[in-house]
C-alpha cells in the first residue's frame, strides 16, 4: 500500500511540475533544428517596412537599434504559415539612441561591427530560418532573473507582443554560430499578406558575442560589464 500511494504521490508532483513548466511558456534557445519544408504559397518580404530592432543593456545604460532586411520570404497555405526564411544586413545596422553626428556614434558602431561584437568582416549578414509554429495558449512568459541596477534587462514577458497567436520556432545564424530559437510572435495572414511581430530576449554569447561577457565580471558591483542579454523584434511584413 505504501508503495502504491508513494507512487501516486510521485505521479502527482510530476503532473504539477510538467504544469508549472510547459515549453509553450518558455522562450528557449537550443541546438540548430531541421528547417520547415514548406509548401503553399510563397509571399515576398517588404524590405521597406521589415526590420529587426535590437537593445543591449550596461549597468551604466541601454543602445538600441535596428538591423535592414535584404532578403526574404514566408510561405503559406491558407491561413497556415509554413515556412520563412529572413537575411539580415548586419553592416547595414542603426543606432538610435544617438544621432550620426554624435561624434560617439561612430565609435559604438565601429565597435560593433568589430571582432569584439558581430565581426562583420568575415559575418557580414544574419539569416533567420522557421524550423516549426504552433499555436500560443494563454498564460504566462516565464522570465529570467537578472542582475538587477537602473538598467536591468527587460524582461520576456515585457517585450513579447500584445496578444500573441503563435509560438515560433526557428534557425537564427549570426558570427558563423547557428542555434533555435523559440518565441511569441503576433501573426495576421489576410488577403494574401502576412504580418508578423515577435519580442524575445537572447544571450548574445550563444552566437560568440562575448565582449566583458557578464558572467566574467569579478565584481559587478563596479558595474564592468555588459549584459549578456539583448531584446529582438522581429516586425515583419510579406505580400
Amino acid at each position: 500500500m505504501n508503495l502504491i500511494k508513494n507512487t501516486g504521490l510521485l505521479f502527482a508532483a510530476a503532473l504539477v511540475m510538467a504544469s508549472c513548466n510547459k515549453p509553450g511558456d518558455t522562450v528557449e534557445t537550443g541546438e540548430a533544428q531541421d528547417v520547415a519544408e514548406a509548401s503553399g504559397s510563397t509571399l515576398s518580404i517588404d524590405q521597406s517596412t521589415s526590420k529587426i530592432d535590437w537593445r543591449g543593456y550596461k549597468p551604466t545604460g541601454q543602445h538600441y537599434g535596428f538591423i535592414p532586411l535584404t532578403d526574404g520570404e514566408i510561405t503559406i497555405d491558407g491561413d497556415e504559415l509554413k515556412g520563412a526564411r529572413f537575411v539580415f544586413d548586419i553592416t547595414g545596422l542603426k543606432i538610435q539612441d544617438m544621432e550620426e553626428s554624435n561624434e560617439n556614434y561612430p565609435k559604438l558602431w565601429g565597435h560593433l561591427q568589430s571582432d569584439d561584437f558581430f565581426d562583420t568582416a568575415n559575418h557580414p549578414e544574419a539569416v533567420f530560418e522557421l524550423t516549426s509554429v504552433e499555436t500560443y495558449s494563454a498564460g504566462t512568459i516565464e522570465d529570467k532573473e537578472e542582475f538587477e541596477t537602473e538598467n536591468t534587462p527587460k524582461s520576456d514577458s515585457e517585450v513579447a507582443p500584445e496578444n500573441p497567436t503563435h509560438w515560433v520556432s526557428g534557425n537564427l545564424t549570426m558570427r558563423g554560430t547557428t542555434k533555435n530559437i523559440k518565441f511569441p510572435a503576433h501573426v495576421s495572414i489576410a488577403d494574401g499578406t502576412v504580418a508578423a511581430k515577435a519580442g524575445f530576449n537572447i544571450d548574445r554569447t550563444d552566437w560568440g558575442l562575448s565582449y566583458n561577457d557578464e558572467s566574467g565580471a569579478v565584481d559587478k558591483a563596479k558595474d564592468q560589464f555588459i549584459y549578456n542579454t539583448v531584446s529582438i523584434g522581429f516586425d515583419i511584413k510579406a505580400n
